[in-house]
């Protein structure tokens, strides 16, 4: 396999610690799409909450994006 980049190589490793703790599929996929949510989109410092500038249009579009990642490995983890 060719090297990762560092969000790739972290999404692995999240499923393989499940994996290599006798988890299941659905627990590894969940913990991948958690690794890959908080890689995509993670969550804004507390400090730029107070921006209107950030949380117009790109803090609408990450959250969403993380919701969806979350709520899909939340389903898989049972």
């Amino acid at each position: 396999m060719t090297e990762l980049s560092p969000s790739a190589q972290t999404v692995l490793d999240a499923a393989n610690m499940v994996f290599s703790q006798a988890g299941t599929t659905a627990q590894g996929i969940a913990a991948a799409l958690c690794a890959a949510a908080d890689q995509a989109a993670p969550e804004l410092p507390h400090s730029e909450l107070d921006d209107p500038e950030i949380l117009r249009g790109i803090w609408g579009e990450r959250r969403a994006c993380r919701a969806e990642l979350l709520a899909i490995a939340t389903e898989l983890e049972g």
